[in-house]
């Protein structure tokens, strides 16, 4: 998809390191011809942030918090003050409390959900309302990424499955709300990946290792894949492609057994 992407701009929020999967995404749209914005939570992540910025030329990144309406407003506001308009904008945001990421969901606390939800799905709203005016005139791709335990019980996954199927039901409202403005969206759903957020699940190896043995392809998806994915989407390649979960697991999620030779 060499080139695909050149003339178009983007934010990308939610680089922890050079293992996220946002940083894959960024990557790819990179080597795309794309041009990228960045965001970050706090002073830790801004440091691990600016030498991966540094690699895809970019030098635009803005501290925000999305609970907060203030932080979310001053960093659109400086997006536009750099940019009239964006392209595309891929929302890579989750948290819930690594404490309640084990055993059942049984035990889930009441400040943990709404946490949870407002970040790990709600976000997604305010940062599309935000994105919206940036994209109107010509239109654009809102993206986001969701994980197979929104539809299916995945051990200790718990609130986030929750919040996950919330999302995927907000890219669904989202892509019919924007869609006359030809704004799409659209959720890339990759299997387990070795993440900082993946890590924090309880049992998070043996998951892994599970759908990689088992998953059609012999493999969990790649860094690589995934970013591919969200280039096709933001690419006119994408043009009628929107209230998708696009699925990038090796093809685990088709399958009602493991592999025989895993029974």
């Amino acid at each position: 998809m060499s080139d695909s992407l050149k003339g178009k701009r983007g934010l990308i929020m939610g680089v922890a390191n050079d293992r996220s999967i946002a940083w894959g995404i960024a990557r790819a749209m990179h080597e795309a011809g794309a041009d990228l914005a960045f965001t970050y939570q706090g002073e830790a992540f801004g440091k691990r942030l600016e030498p991966l910025a540094a690699q895809v030329g970019s030098d635009f990144m803005v501290d925000v918090d999305v609970t907060d309406d203030a932080s979310l407003d001053a960093a659109f506001d400086a997006l536009a003050d750099r940019w009239p308009s964006i392209d595309f904008l891929v929302h890579a945001i989750a948290y819930s409390d690594k404490s309640e990421l084990t055993g059942r969901i049984l035990n889930t606390s009441r400040a943990n959900f709404k946490n949870s939800m407002d970040i790990s799905a709600y976000s997604f709203i305010e940062v599309a309302r935000r994105a919206h005016p940036l994209m109107k005139d010509n239109g654009g791709t809102l993206i986001t990424l969701t994980y197979q335990g929104s539809t299916r019980v995945v051990p200790n996954y718990n609130v986030m499955g929750v919040a996950k199927a919330a999302l995927e039901s907000i890219t669904r409202y989202l892509a019919n709300d924007l869609g006359r403005d030809g704004i799409r969206v659209n959720a890339i759903s990759p299997g387990p990946m070795k993440t900082l957020a993946g890590a924090a699940i309880g049992g998070a190896r043996k998951t892994y290792k599970f759908t990689d043995q088992n998953a059609p392809l012999g493999s969990n998806a790649t860094l690589e894949a995934v970013g591919g994915t969200a280039v096709y989407l933001a690419s006119e390649a994408g043009a009628f492609t929107t209230g998708e979960i696009i699925r990038v697991d090796g093809g685990y999620h088709v399958l009602g057994m493991p592999q025989p030779e895993n029974l």
